[in-house]
């Protein structure tokens, strides 16, 4: 218990150059990789920022990962990200990565068995479609619950209508 407040300037400064040098890395490595790095488009991509919050917080904080392990680590998340991002080029693997968009409303009405499998309540989508400005039902042409897990709401004019592509799950 005495060690939770325990204080030492040599811990501080290890902390701090420990922080400074895995910023660094962290850097350099996501402008290697380029923007996807932090993106949310697939599971894979969520998980990825995780572990490297992760790995981050840990190389920071504990005394039993050194920086070069901690970078060793970001390396090798990253080097999986680029790997992965290639390999989604390919239907099968992309099956594998990517959750299916899923529509949760069509022509201004709620299919509630959706909603049920995605867990979404009729209040998160009430929300989500006052967010988008929706003044009334008839106006939605669809709500889909995306692969990244937001809530995306086509709706306008009753004679316009939705390009098949925007809909091709």
């Amino acid at each position: 218990m005495k060690e939770w407040f325990k204080f030492s300037t040599d811990g501080l400064f290890a902390i701090i150059l420990t922080a400074v040098g895995i910023y660094i890395a962290l850097v350099l490595l996501t402008r290697i990789s380029g923007k996807r790095s932090f993106s949310k488009m697939s599971s894979f991509d969520f998980a990825m920022t995780v572990a490297i919050g992760s790995v981050l917080a840990t190389v920071i904080i504990s005394k039993s990962v050194s920086l070069q392990h901690g970078i060793a680590g970001l390396v090798t998340i990253y080097a999986l990200q680029i790997l992965v991002a290639a390999a989604r080029q390919w239907q099968p693997i992309q099956s594998l990565m990517d959750n299916k968009p899923t529509l949760l409303m069509k022509n201004g009405k709620i299919i509630e068995g959706n909603l049920k499998k995605c867990k979404v309540t009729t209040s998160d989508l009430k929300a989500k479609l006052r967010e988008a400005n929706v003044i009334q039902l008839s106006e939605v042409k669809a709500v889909v619950f995306e692969s990244t897990g937001d809530i995306s709401v086509l709706h306008g004019s009753k004679d316009k209508a939705i390009d098949d592509w925007l809909m091709d799950f």
